[in-house]
């Protein structure tokens, strides 16, 4: 089900909504283990922030989680309920969750926590936290240690995350405890349309006029042609992680 609000400001990662398709098409999920790292293996209330077409929040309902999903672009949040049927989608933002204080045991951030104005965000996100919740980040990165994925980098470039990206984003809120990370690896099966798609949906090409898309979508579909076998080809990532539990006022 999704919910409709009238007056919704639509931020700078408005580019996704020209590739919702291509971004459901072509983004990975998340592997399961990493998941119950993030959030636990009983069932919580989840709110899974800036959820997009859902790649987290389909995992989040498999394994058992009451989830409502959040998310900013009315074109990403259309294709989320027959993703991830389950769940409770509502359009909203980070920086003005439509959801009651205490809501929520696990607020979820997947490949979405670097879009929102953290000085904002993160007092609506422990508003949303009942006493002894958890805020649970997560991006997958490509991981250039594997050779194949390394030249795809050098076509499209490549976003990385450091505990610098969050660490001290949460001290300075006073609002969060101490930073708890994992890494975790996967690959990514991909045939040539799901290359293409998956690097179409990347913020630095999807905001590029279609005339500079063009040259690097050709030179990836060169890569793969080059490169390919029988199953197409695999995608390394690193999975990098953060959990910090809210801090009740004294």
């Amino acid at each position: 089900m999704i919910v409709n609000r009238d007056h919704l400001v639509r931020g700078p990662y408005t580019a996704f909504a020209e590739v919702a398709d291509a971004y459901e098409r072509g983004r990975p999920g998340y592997p399961d283990e990493a998941v119950r790292w993030l959030v636990g293996d009983e069932p919580r209330d989840v709110v899974d922030l800036g959820a997009g077409t859902g790649k987290l929040t389909r995992s989040l309902v498999a394994l058992g989680h009451r989830v409502t999903a959040v998310e900013p672009l009315v074109e990403m949040l259309e294709l989320l309920p027959e993703a991830a049927p389950g769940a409770f989608a509502l359009l909203g933002s980070a920086e003005v969750i439509p959801l009651p204080d205490a809501f929520a045991d696990v607020v979820t951030c997947a490949q979405s926590f670097h879009w929102f104005d953290h000085a904002v965000a993160l007092p609506e996100i422990a508003r949303v936290l009942r006493p002894g919740g958890r805020l649970a980040l997560v991006w997958n990165a490509r991981d250039d240690r594997d050779p194949w994925t390394a030249r795809l980098s050098a076509i499209v470039g490549n976003e990385t995350v450091q505990e610098d990206d969050v660490f001290p984003v949460l001290a300075a809120s006073g609002l969060f405890g101490p930073v708890e990370t994992a890494t975790f690896s996967f690959e990514q099966a991909l045939d040539r349309d799901g290359l293409l798609d998956l690097v179409l949906s990347r913020s630095y090409v999807a905001k590029l006029p279609w005339a500079d898309r063009q040259p690097v979508l050709e030179a990836v579909g060169a890569l793969y042609d080059e490169t390919a076998g029988p199953d197409g080809v695999r995608l390394a990532y690193r999975v990098e992680c953060f959990r910090a539990e809210k801090i009740e006022a004294p």
